[in-house]
């Protein structure tokens, strides 16, 4: 299929205002201005003028782990009988026929990425997915993506009513790099028997497996930290440790703006549609955006869905803008700069010949509020 006669924005910094995208098998096949579109026989879709832009990201959420109108019964983001569960994958909660997977879909957003809760100081590990399909095997961009870590006060709360460890920053601290300092030990001993004949491996630890790619940094730590001093103590484990990670919420990260820029660390911020619902988010302001702009902070945004309902993400990217963010940054915050905080731009984020041949089009700006795209497509097919 070729789109035709489109304003099309590749979030690759390059546009054309009378542009053509040729898909095939699912992929980008080439991409430029209308005069010089390869002759071909393909199927053609005139766009008729609209903006076409990759679609839509949403760099974290909890999509498919706590379903829609259920309460316990659908459930399944925390296990909260162990704060410590690297070796859960959200590939085996997340329930794709969820119908927020579609209201996903209707407001252009084609790739989510989802899995655990914040309620253990490590949680287990996420997932990267479409929201087009019936069978999460099927939908999958990348499993494992990242592993989720929690900081703050989400620990604290869920086991202090339990009366168990951790009910201090400390004891989540100290839990976390117990447990990356054992996944290392079992490292070397797995790589001792490798190397000598006589040596035993060491018996088997689903944990310790679990995170053996995170600290030889081939899977990134998804640090979900609210507070200054909780964000510096995710930076100082990271650096403990050599991890690959990226700050999730961040919502202090506007007091503390040079320390982010010196450490150059990823950060996905939000909600933004969201009120002041516990002490550690006393600081919140919709303008975090907007300040980390203006300090030369990139950043991606997210819902947090359910917190803020998936469909609304294009809306956060609304609301950053009226508090300051520039145009250009709310979208590359829910396409590019997402796709490349969460390692799966090879595939989506922007639009290049050879990543999926996913994008949306619109016939008025998308960060009007309750803009919905005219037309979507999931791998070059037409799906709405």
């Amino acid at each position: 299929m070729i789109i035709t006669h489109a304003y099309i924005k590749t979030m690759e910094d390059r546009e054309y205002a009378d542009g053509y995208l040729q898909c095939k098998d699912g992929k980008i096949l080439s991409v430029g201005d209308m005069a010089d579109m390869p002759a071909n026989d393909d199927e053609i879709f005139n766009a008729d003028g609209k903006l076409l832009l990759p679609g839509f990201i949403d760099p974290h959420c909890h999509i498919g782990m706590w379903e829609d109108g259920l309460g316990f019964e659908g459930d399944d983001g925390n296990e909260e009988t162990d704060p410590i569960t690297p070796h859960l994958r959200a590939l085996d909660a997340v329930n794709p026929l969820d119908r927020c997977f579609t209201e996903a879909l209707q407001a252009g957003v084609t790739t989510v990425v989802t899995g655990p809760g914040s309620a253990n100081p490590i949680g287990g590990e996420w997932l990267a997915m479409k929201t087009f399909g019936n069978r999460i095997d099927d939908m999958i961009i990348k499993a494992p993506v990242g592993m989720k870590f929690a900081l703050g006060e989400n620990p604290k709360s869920s086991y202090n009513s339990k009366n168990q460890t951790p009910i201090t920053r400390m004891a989540t601290a100290a839990l976390i790099r117990e447990h990356l300092k054992k996944a290392e030990r079992y490292l070397e001993d797995l790589t001792r028997s490798e190397q000598e004949e006589d040596y035993d491996p060491p018996e088997y630890d689903a944990k310790s497996e679990a995170l053996l790619p995170v600290i030889k940094g081939e899977l990134k730590a998804f640090f979900h930290v609210h507070r200054a001093d909780d964000i510096c103590t995710a930076i100082r484990i990271a650096k403990e440790f050599h991890l690959n990670y990226l700050l999730v919420h961040c919502t202090e990260g506007h007091l503390i703006p040079d320390v982010l820029k010196s450490e150059h660390s990823d950060i996905i911020i939000g909600p933004v549609i969201c009120d002041r619902s516990k002490p550690e988010l006393r600081n919140f302001t919709a303008a975090l955006g907007s300040e980390l702009e203006k300090n030369g902070i990139s950043f991606a945004l997210c819902t947090d869905h359910p917190v803020v309902p998936i469909q609304y993400l294009s809306l956060s990217g609304t609301v950053a803008s009226a508090e300051g963010l520039s145009h250009d940054a709310a979208l590359k915050a829910i396409t590019r700069n997402a796709a490349e905080i969460c390692g799966i731009s090879d595939r989506v984020g922007s639009i290049s010949p050879g990543k999926d041949a996913d994008f949306i089009l619109f016939d008025q700006d998308p960060l009007i509020a309750c803009t919905k795209p005219t037309d979507i497509f999931i791998c070059g097919r037409k799906v709405k």
